[in-house]
């Protein structure tokens, strides 16, 4: 365990610096050579749809892993690994996907993998953090485990549907998280987190608003399974599912509404159509599933941008309750 102030600044700022750097510098070298490759997208929301490279998952892999590999050579703390291990399958399962389109249940079932090195590598506790206190359940805590990573996953998977959304929405959603760990976590795991925030960060001067590159299900499965490993090793899960609430809730109209696991692309009625000046509107059709984006444009239509900007609020909104419920939290346990 770290011993000294001085040593966790330096260990933060190598972390942080290479897991940022690595994105920032690599992602237009990887552009151009998924354009050579063909491997892009188009963007259905402008009115060129240009295409789009796609995904930007790999590097978010190197830089995480270049980050966490680091980080374990100077700590040794066999959670880093249990981390970046979840993270690992998570990436491959998403590369998959990304390069073959599999059906709705491949992905939820995939990811259950991820939680296993959590486990194996005794990187969970025994009692889940909740808001006025703990509970006591080891049995309970493992298949707990298990299902927090494909929700996560999937989560962050779910509200990658605009320009800038998902990465945007993690930023914004792993700064109460990474606070909650520096509380109710240790500094080692704290430490750990620093890769997927600032490599998102890096990530996001190329997918906001007009998108240069696509996350894809490589990239977005990566972040929503690096975030619920973080909670569970960091002593943070009913923090992690608050700041993620607007996404939660995403994932509940969506699979409420169509009542089966299904890829979004498979839905025959979509949830929102273009206007002809480009503008997202809710779509009339009764068979249209529910979605986050459908209800911010339920009262009348809206640029991505704006759509973007309004998941933003609502993503500060939930990390401010997250925020609130840390403080209540920790007086709980003062008190």
């Amino acid at each position: 365990m770290l011993s000294s102030s001085f040593t966790i600044v330096i260990y933060a700022v190598i972390v942080s610096s290479i897991s940022f750097l690595i994105v920032y510098f690599l992602t237009p070298l990887f552009i151009r050579y998924l354009i050579n490759k063909g491997r892009v997208v188009s963007d259905y929301h402008k009115p060129e749809k240009p295409l789009v490279p796609r995904p930007a998952g790999p590097i978010l892999l190197i830089a995480i892993t270049s980050g966490e590999i680091i980080l374990y050579f100077l700590l040794f703390d066999a959670r880093i690994m249990a981390i970046l291990f979840t993270t690992i399958i998570s990436f491959v399962v998403g590369y998959i996907d990304d390069i073959k389109v599999m059906p709705g249940w491949f992905k939820p079932l995939a990811l259950v993998l991820a939680g296993i090195p959590i486990i194996i590598l005794g990187a969970h506790g025994n009692h889940l953090n909740l808001i006025f206190g703990d509970s006591f359940i080891p049995i309970l805590y493992l298949p707990l485990i298990l299902a927090i990573i494909p929700i996560a996953g999937n989560t962050i998977n779910s509200i990658d549907v605009l320009n800038g959304a998902a990465t945007g929405f993690v930023i914004i959603s792993s700064i109460p998280l990474l606070f909650s760990i520096a509380i109710f976590g240790d500094k080692n795991t704290l430490l750990a987190g620093l890769p997927l925030l600032f490599s998102t960060i890096a990530l996001y001067r190329y997918h906001k608003f007009p998108s240069k590159i696509f996350p894809g299900d490589s990239g977005t499965l990566l972040l929503g399974s690096m975030f619920g490993a973080l909670a569970i090793v960091g002593n943070s899960e009913i923090i992690g599912v608050i700041a993620l609430l607007p996404a939660v809730m995403n994932s509940f109209l969506f699979l409420s509404s169509v009542k089966k696991i299904v890829e979004h692309r498979d839905v025959k009625s979509r949830p929102t159509v273009m206007t002809d000046d480009f503008k997202i509107m809710a779509s009339r059709e009764k068979n249209a599933p529910s979605t986050l984006v459908r209800l911010i444009v339920v009262r009348g239509p809206l640029t991505e941008a704006e759509i973007v900007k309004r998941i933003f609020v609502l993503a500060i909104f939930s990390s401010g309750l997250a925020f609130l419920s840390i403080m209540m939290q920790y007086f709980f346990i003062k008190g």
